[in-house]
Formats: structure tokens, C-alpha cells, sequence
């Protein structure tokens, strides 16, 4: 069910499909993305006093109490931070009226409050430049077009492009908010497909994320939210998804886009453990040490590799 996808047309050249670039539909509200060429570079006040949140897992404040916070790695959000959309949420720090992309950075911010943050406007098209070290981008948006082609069809704007030459060559970790159309990742709703899905699949460095309605344990499972898509039946998808507990009860904020800035989150700290960790052997990190055990029925065709545990993930000496 789409509670209300607001679009636009992307600002890419689609020679023979006209992508539309779109936020996930998110609970909260119709979202769009204003069409100033803005690129937002914006420093994000230190959080290393923050308490963990209640609507965190208890393995970030464990992180944070080993000393593992995100420092020495930069987590890029591509998103909206320049339309006149706003909506309100409460990450446990005083209700915020704030645009998607301001809420997605927050986030991210919160679970690794060490990283760097920066904030590339997703509405200027242009390519998404590297910081030096470890770099995550954050993707809580889609690309949709009409159902049928395929991703090499389809005429990158320079921002998806660069994205995509990243995840292929593992020149950066992307957490890629898997969509809210209880769908397969990739698949069909209402006639069009996420594309930018598709031309992540198979990638070393993407990972596709969806949502849990609560963190799982092994003594209270958690189930998919009901909005969240799904891993499917691909097993390029299953080996590269993962899902992590949003709860939206606690936040007033519901989606996969706010899955999405949780494994940033997660990737920043993992590398600021494994300081020599390149993006891939993080990435393998974090699907290899996914938990099924904290999930109702696992099934890989709907959770791929499990719930994302950061305990696990910081567990080894070291990551190969």
C-alpha cells in the first residue's frame, strides 16, 4: 500500500525511459523534492554526550561504551534538503519539524555520532563526490519509471550515476532504503519499478534495507513492517539485504528511509573499529553477522541475510 508518493521528474537524461525520482512513501506524509540546484554541505552538531535512544537497539549504546562511534568516516545523505516539505517526528530529543533529508541525517548522526556527516541535495543531479577514508552514502529515495527495462537502459544523471560506479567498484559502503510498496526489491508497483534498486543489485557495496515494525530479540521476534518490501526470490538480493527495527511508535517516523540511515549508522561505527577495513570487507561484516534468530519465520526470501546486529559485526579481532 502507497500512502502517497510525491514525484518529479529526475533530473537525468533517459534517452528511452523518463525515471522519475521519487522519495520511498513514508507513513508520515506525501513527500517531493524542490527543483533549486542546492547542494547542501552541512555539519551536524557533536552528539558524543547523546544517550542511546529507546528506539535504538541496545547494541549502539554498547558500541558507544567500547569507544566505537563512527570516528574517521564519512556518511553522505542524498537527499532533500531544499524543498518547502516538511513534516514532525521526535527522535527522543524534543519534537522537529524537518525536511526528509534533515530527518535522515539526523539519524544517521544519532547511531554514529563520531561520523562525519555530509548532505548532498538530491534534486541537482550532480555526482556525489567522495570524502577522503571510508565513505557511506545514504540513499532514501528510489528512481521509478515505467516497468520493462532494464538498468543499462536507462541514462544516469551524473548524481546516480557516480552512486552506482561506487557500489560496483566498492569505492563506498550505500545503504539503500529498500521501498514501501511491500513489494520484492526491484519489483513491479503500479506499473513502474525502482530502477535504482535494479542497478544496485549485485553490487559488492550495496546493501538493500527494510524495515521491522521493533527491534527483534530472541524472546520477543520481530516480523517485517507491514509497508516494508521485501528481499524476493533473487538470490543477489537476498545475499545483499537486511533489515533493522523501526520504531515508529517511539518517533512518529515510519519507512525504510529510516532503515536506511541505521545501517550508515552501523557501517560508520563497524569502520571506526576496523580502521583498515575497505568498504567491502564492512559490507561483508554486516551481512555475514545478520541475526535470524530475533525473527518471526525467518525466511531469506523476505529478510535476505536477517536483522543487522552491530554486536556481531563488532565481535572479531579483525574483518577480512
Amino acid at each position: 500500500m502507497k500512502l502517497g508518493v510525491a514525484a518529479a521528474f529526475a533530473i537525468l537524461s533517459v534517452p528511452i525511459a523518463s525515471a522519475q525520482e521519487v522519495l520511498s512513501a513514508d507513513e508520515t506524509a506525501a513527500l517531493c523534492h524542490g527543483g533549486g540546484s542546492i547542494c547542501v554541505s552541512a555539519s551536524i552538531p557533536a552528539r558524543s554526550t547523546l544517550a542511546a535512544q529507546s528506539w535504538m537497539s541496545p547494541d549502539v549504546g554498547t558500541a558507544w561504551a567500547a569507544g566505537y562511534k563512527g570516528k574517521g568516516v564519512t556518511i553522505t545523505l542524498v537527499d532533500d534538503f531544499s524543498s518547502t516539505s516538511r513534516f514532525s517526528g521526535n527522535f527522543g530529543i524534543g519534537t522537529q519539524y524537518q525536511r526528509h533529508g534533515e530527518w535522515t541525517r539526523e539519524e544517521a548522526s544519532m547511531i554514529a555520532p563520531a561520523a562525519t556527516i555530509r548532505s548532498k541535495d538530491f534534486s541537482t543531479g550532480t555526482a556525489v563526490s567522495l570524502a577522503s577514508g571510508r565513505n557511506v552514502l545514504n540513499l532514501s529515495y528510489g528512481m521509478y519509471t515505467t516497468a520493462g527495462y532494464s538498468p543499462n537502459q536507462i541514462w544516469w544523471a551524473p548524481e546516480e550515476a557516480s552512486i552506482i560506479t561506487y557500489a560496483t567498484k566498492g569505492s563506498a559502503i550505500v545503504s539503500k532504503a529498500a521501498g514501501n510498496d511491500s513489494v520484492a526489491v526491484g519489483g513491479i508497483t503500479g506499473g513502474q519499478q525502482d530502477y535504482l534498486d535494479l542497478a544496485l543489485i549485485g553490487k559488492p557495496t550495496a546493501i538493500f534495507v527494510g524495515a521491522l515494525s521493533t527491534n527483534g530479540t530472541t524472546a520477543n521476534k520481530a516480523q517485517l513492517a507491514w509497508y516494508s518490501d521485501y528481499a524476493g526470490s533473487n538470490p543477489a538480493v537476498q545475499s545483499h539485504f537486511l533489515v533493522v527495527g523501526v520504531e515508529g511508535d517511539k518517533t512518529g517516523l515510519y519507512g525504510t528511509s529510516f532503515a536506511a540511515p541505521i545501517i550508515s549508522g552501523y557501517a560508520a561505527i563497524i569502520g571506526s573499529k576496523f580502521t583498515k577495513a575497505t568498504p567491502v570487507q564492512i559490507t561483508n561484516d554486516l551481512l555475514n553477522t545478520a541475526r535470524t534468530d530475533t525473527l518471526v519465520n525467518y525466511d531469506p526470501s523476505i529478510y535476505g541475510k536477517g536483522e543487522a546486529s552491530l554486536s556481531r559485526a563488532l565481535a572479531p579481532v579483525a574483518i577480512h
